[in-house]
This record gives C-alpha cells, structure tokens and sequence, in this order.
C-alpha cells in the first residue's frame, strides 16, 4: 500500500473534486460551484483558472471583480505553494494520462518519447499561441478547445462529444507519446510550471540515503526534473515537477520526502 498511497489519494482528491461540483450541479449543493474555469467555495469565495483569465485579458474582455479576485487566489496559492499540483491532484486528463502509462506498460509498448519530434518546451509554445489566437479571435482560444475543460465540464454536466476528446487522449499517450499530452503539449500546464516555479512545497532529495537505483527517474512523468539525483543537490528545483510523489512512493531507500524548501538560507 506504501507503493502507492500517494497515488491513491491523487485519485481521492480528484474524485472528491468531481463529486461536490456534481453535487453542486444536480443537488444544489454550495461546497463547490461551477466548474475549473471559474467555481465558488461555500458559495462566496471566488475561484478561476488564471490561464483562462488572461486569455480574456489579451482578447479585450471585461473581467468582473469576483472572477478577478479568483483568479489572484488561485495564481497565489500555486505561485507559493502549490506548484504545478494542479496538473496531478486536480486535473481530470491526469487519470487518463497515468491509465495510459499502465497501459503501456502491460502490454510492453516502446516507450520511446519521441522527443526528437515533440519536446517538452512545445508546451510553452502553445502558451503563446494561445495568446495570439486570443489576441486576434477576441475569444479565450485555449478555452475553446481544451481537453481539460472538456473533459471536466461533461464530467459535471454531461458529456456528448467529450467521449471522443477521452478516447484521442487515450490513444495519443497509449501509441504516440508517454504522458503526451501533460508532459509535452497542454499549455495549462505550462502555466502552471512558470508561475510555481518558485513554491516552497518541493520534493527533497536526502544524497546520502540514496543508491543510485534510478527507479525515481524510470517512472516520473517529468523526468528532467530529477536531474538533482545527478547533481546531488537536495531540492527538485524545476517548476515542472507536478508533485505526483511516484519518485517518493518507488524510492526504497527512502531517500525521497516532500519537504518546505527554505528559501531564506538560500538551501540547495
């Protein structure tokens, strides 16, 4: 069960998250109302998908004060703490993302990532191109067409075409690329890599404990970002980390622990 606790409360929290926006939609409930792009909590705290509200910014929307304040608590929270954990204990492409990866392994499919062809920095690309295409549509571009929102919003209200946005997903990381889409094109994700790139709550890496194993990086869906085994620093320094903790749940030799990084004594 240690191999995998973090995995399973991922999967609890993610659920959970489902649940009360359902809840919400279908009973009326006001733990948490609407969806990702834009919620309330208790029904009077403000919650929105910063991403989305810059897109807005550029297109030459007006932006509502409580969608504004949302979108300053989110940006804050993950600036400063959170990281890129919205990418695997919130997002619901991540379940189909890591069904994937098993997959893969099952039924022993190359795992090649192609990186030849689509890099990781692809993702910050389309940061940009969702920018542009929002400038010059005058709509959030991303919005429109992103698999996060699509999946989530027919998760909450019924899914329709989503069925087929779940089964590209799924056969673009089962056959093309190992965790293709979160760790190579989704912009979101990027976001949330540039303005987490700085939290405090960070996986650590204890040197002394460690046997060189490698079974860390074998199964993290952002590999680089583990290149503090090689250097022997002690702090996953890359905002692209999402903080999974499948690095921590397969060290045996305990040797990797989520800890507050300490900015102040400058720690590496």
């Amino acid at each position: 069960m240690s191999k995998v606790r973090f995995l399973i409360a991922r999967r609890v929290v993610q659920i959970l998250i489902l649940v009360l926006f359902i809840g919400a939609n279908i009973y009326g409930w006001n733990i948490l109302e609407g969806d990702l792009s834009a919620s309330y909590l208790f029904g009077f705290i403000p919650l929105a998908d910063p991403f989305a509200l810059t897109q807005m910014l550029i297109a030459g929307a007006t932006i509502a004060f409580d969608i504004a304040l949302g979108a300053v608590i989110i940006f804050l929270f993950y600036a400063v703490i959170g990281g890129r954990a919205f990418c695997s204990w919130i997002c619901p492409v991540n379940i189909i993302s890591d069904s994937a990866a098993w997959l893969r392994k099952v039924l022993a499919i190359d795992d090649v990532e192609h990186r030849k062809y689509l890099g990781r920095n692809t993702r910050y690309w389309m940061i940009g191109i969702a920018f542009l295409l929002s400038s010059i549509m005058g709509v959030a571009a991303f919005e429109m067409v992103s698999p996060v929102s699509i999946i989530h919003r027919g998760l909450i209200f019924g899914f329709g075409f989503g069925w087929g946005v779940v089964l590209l997903l799924s056969v673009f990381d089962l056959f093309i690329v190992r965790h293709g889409w979160c760790s190579h094109l989704c912009p979101l994700g990027g976001f949330y890599a540039l303005i987490g790139s700085k939290s405090i709550f960070r996986v650590k890496y204890n040197v002394d404990k460690c046997s060189s194993c490698m079974n860390c990086v074998n199964i993290c869906p952002e590999k680089q970002v583990l290149n503090m085994v090689t250097k022997k620093s002690s702090f996953v320094d890359n905002g692209e980390c999402t903080l999974c903790a499948r690095c921590i749940e397969v060290c045996n030799d305990d040797a990797l622990n989520f800890s507050i990084k300490n900015f102040i004594s400058k720690e590496k």
